[in-house]
C-alpha cells in the first residue's frame, strides 16, 4: 500500500517524501560504491610493492623500477586521456605544477621502494602513515588554510604513534625508517599539489601529464626478462589510483581518508605471505595512534565543512 494524504503526515518507514526518497537511495548507494572501490584499492596496492620488492630483491635498480611505474602508467592512461581531452589536452596548461608534483611522486615511490628493501612492507606503510599529518601540518603555509587547535593536538598526538613505529633509540637504527618518512613527507607535498590543481582540472588528466612527466625525468630501459614484472607493477597502480580517483567522485573526501589506513591490511597479510614478515606489537599500537589522529582530523574537516555550508545558507 502507498502512502495516502493526511492534514499532518507521519512519515514512516517506506513512506518518504515524493522525489526525496529516491534521491536520497541514489546518494547513499553512491556513498557504497565509493567506499567499496576504496576497500578494493586499498587492498590492490600492497601488491604493487610486492612486486617493487621482488624485482628490488632480483638486482633491479630502484630508479628503474620507478620509471616503469611512471612511464606504463602512462601508457595504460593515454588512450583515456586522448578520448577525454584530444591532442591537445594531452598538454598541461600549469607544466609548473605539473612538474613539482610528479618530482615530489617520483620522489615518494622511490624512496617508499628504496625503504621496503630494508625494511617489512607494513612496517614501512607504517611510517608512511605520517601523511595526512603533514598534509594538516603544512596546509596553512601552502593552502592557507585555517587548522584548530584540536586539529594541531591531534597532529603532535599522531606524531608520538610515529615515534613509537620508529622507537629512536630503543632499536638499531634502520636506514629504511628514514626513507618511509621521506617518503610520507614526498606524497603530503604531492597531495597538496594535487588539492590545488583539483580547484581546475580533471583529475585524469592530471594524473596522465604527471607519470607522463615523471617518466621524462628519469628515462631509463629496462632488460627484456623484467618487463612482465614492470608491466605488472605498472597496471596495478593504475588500477588501484583509478579505483580511488572513481570513489572520490561518489562519496565524501572526509568519509573516504581514514578508509586508506585498510591498507595496512593487505600490506601486513602479504608482508607475510610473500616475504614471511610480520610488524611487532608497539608497531601495530603506533598505527592505532596514527589512524585514531587521522579519523579525528576527517571527522573534524567534515563537522567543519557542514558549519560553513549551514552558515552560508541562512538568510
Amino acid at each position: 500500500m502507498g502512502c495516502r494524504p493526511r492534514p499532518k503526515p507521519q512519515y514512516r518507514v517506506g513512506c518518504a517524501l515524493p522525489g526525496f526518497g529516491k534521491d536520497n537511495r541514489l546518494e547513499q548507494n553512491a556513498t557504497l560504491r565509493g567506499v567499496a572501490l576504496m576497500v578494493v584499492a586499498m587492498g590492490v596496492l600492497p601488491l604493487l610493492d610486492v612486486c617493487a620488492k621482488f624485482l628490488g630483491q632480483g638486482g633491479i635498480p630502484i630508479l628503474q623500477i620507478v620509471w616503469a611505474r611512471m612511464f606504463f602508467g602512462a601508457v595504460f592512461i593515454l588512450p583515456f586521456a586522448w578520448r577525454m581531452a584530444g591532442p591537445r589536452g594531452l598538454l598541461p596548461e600549469r607544466p609548473g605544477f605539473h612538474a613539482a608534483r610528479a618530482a615530489f611522486l617520483v620522489g615518494s615511490t622511490g624512496f617508499f621502494f628504496g625503504a621496503i628493501s630494508f625494511m617489512p612492507i607494513a612496517d614501512s606503510l607504517a611510517i608512511f602513515f605520517v601523511q595526512p599529518l603533514l598534509i594538516t601540518a603544512l596546509s596553512p603555509l601552502l593552502l592557507k588554510e585555517k587548522v584548530g587547535p584540536r586539529r594541531w593536538a591531534a597532529v603532535a598526538i599522531g606524531f608520538c604513534g610515529t615515534l613509537i613505529i620508529i622507537r629512536p633509540g630503543l632499536q638499531a637504527f634502520n636506514p629504511g625508517m628514514a626513507l618511509a618518512f621521506a617518503s610520507g613527507t614526498c606524497m603530503a607535498l604531492y597531495m597538496l599539489i594535487t588539492r590545488r590543481l583539483a580547484r581546475d582540472e580533471d583529475p585524469l588528466m592530471t594524473t596522465f601529464h604527471t607519470s607522463l612527466m615523471g617518466a621524462a625525468m628519469m628515462s631509463l630501459t629496462p632488460d627484456a626478462g623484467e618487463w612482465g614484472l614492470l608491466l605488472l607493477l605498472a597496471a596495478i597502480a593504475v588500477a588501484g589510483h583509478f579505483l580511488i580517483a572513481r570513489a572520490y567522485t561518489m562519496a565524501e573526501a572526509s568519509l573516504l581518508a581514514p578508509l586508506a589506513y585498510t591498507e595496512m591490511i593487505m600490506a601486513t597479510l602479504a608482508g607475510w605471505w610473500f616475504f614471511g614478515e610480520m610488524p611487532d606489537r608497539w608497531t601495530f599500537v603506533g598505527v592505532a595512534i596514527l589512524i585514531a589522529c587521522a579519523i579525528y582530523i576527517s571527522v573534524r574537516e567534515r563537522v567543519k565543512r557542514v558549519a560553513v555550508v549551514r552558515e552560508f545558507e541562512q538568510p
